[in-house]
């Protein structure tokens, strides 16, 4: 992996750390499935503008779009709101990591090394550090359904590696269009006509904010490098970096919400990232854009 495209995967770990903080302003002005249907309908807005064939085939898409917008976000954005706090839903979520490692191993015969593997074991204690000073709040289903959301989101990222795509914007664009209707249903189903409508018509400047960061931001931006990134690599050297999601999280607490940190919180932040770059620093080239493959592909 090059360092630019490593530095790209930081750079999403940071939008999507600052994203769970967001979703706790956007929670207060929207309900939960509204909000995640009003985002990807956002998040397909730029096919207004993009040409060409799909990027995929139109199963595959209806795939991701399926698993990413209406099961991970659907379970997620459900679980903030019965109340897990956005520090905790960033730290469960990202079991998602070892999950898409141990999906990739049975599927697509992706072996990590030894090496990674140790690195995984370590980011995983300063994990469990973090987690071990948050309590689980006040509902156990909420946080089932984060590990659902996260499980979700590990057969997403194998659907994604096997899309075959290249052009990774197009192809969260399109897969953008599936989860809105799904959704709106779900929303008129169990948040009613009434809620719907104070939400559309009595959000606030923040609200709005909330749900242009995580539609454009988070979804666009974001997924779109993710994925640009799975397709270029394997999945056990992509999904290492999602476990500084929850280091960013903190962080983001920290700064916006003036939420503390201790002591214990910063050692476990510094053994994530150890265990980071013990995962992916040996398959990083530091000077150039790494080793060539076969038909270009680049060797991690």
């Amino acid at each position: 992996m090059s360092l630019s495209h490593a530095l790209l995967a930081l750079l999403v770990t940071l939008i999507w750390g600052i994203n769970f903080v967001v979703i706790k302003v956007g929670l207060e002005d929207f309900p939960p499935l509204l909000f995640c249907a009003l985002r990807f309908a956002l998040a397909a807005l730029p096919l207004l503008f993009l040409r060409g064939p799909l990027p995929a085939s139109p199963w595959r898409i209806v795939q991701i779009g399926a698993l990413l917008g209406v099961v991970k976000f659907g379970l997620l954005f459900v679980a903030m709101h019965l109340g897990m706090l956005a520090g905790l839903s960033s730290l469960v979520l990202q079991s998602q990591v070892f999950f898409t490692v141990l999906i990739a191993a049975a599927f697509l015969g992706e072996r990590p090394t030894p090496r990674a593997l140790a690195g995984l074991l370590l980011a995983s204690f300063g994990l469990l550090l973090i987690g071990l000073q948050r309590p689980l709040g006040d509902s156990l289903l909420a946080f089932l359904l984060v590990i659902a959301a996260a499980l979700a989101w590990a057969f997403a990222n194998i659907a994604t590696k096997r899309s075959g795509a290249s052009d990774m914007l197009r192809l969260i664009s399109w897969a953008s269009l599936v989860p809105p209707l799904p959704l709106l249903g779900l929303s008129l189903a169990f948040e009613g006509p009434q809620e719907i409508g104070r939400a559309l018509t009595q959000a606030s400047w923040s609200g709005v904010g909330a749900l242009l960061y995580i539609a454009f931001l988070a979804t666009t931006v974001g997924f779109g490098l993710w994925s640009f990134l799975l397709r270029r690599y394997p999945a056990s050297l992509v999904t290492p970096f999602a476990l500084a999601v929850p280091v960013s999280g903190l962080l983001a607490g920290w700064l916006l919400l003036d939420e503390r940190l201790g002591a214990q919180d910063w050692l476990a932040c510094a053994l994530v990232f150890v265990g980071l770059l013990v995962t992916v620093l040996p398959a990083v080239s530091w000077f150039g854009a790494g080793r060539r493959g076969p038909a270009g592909r680049a060797n991690p």
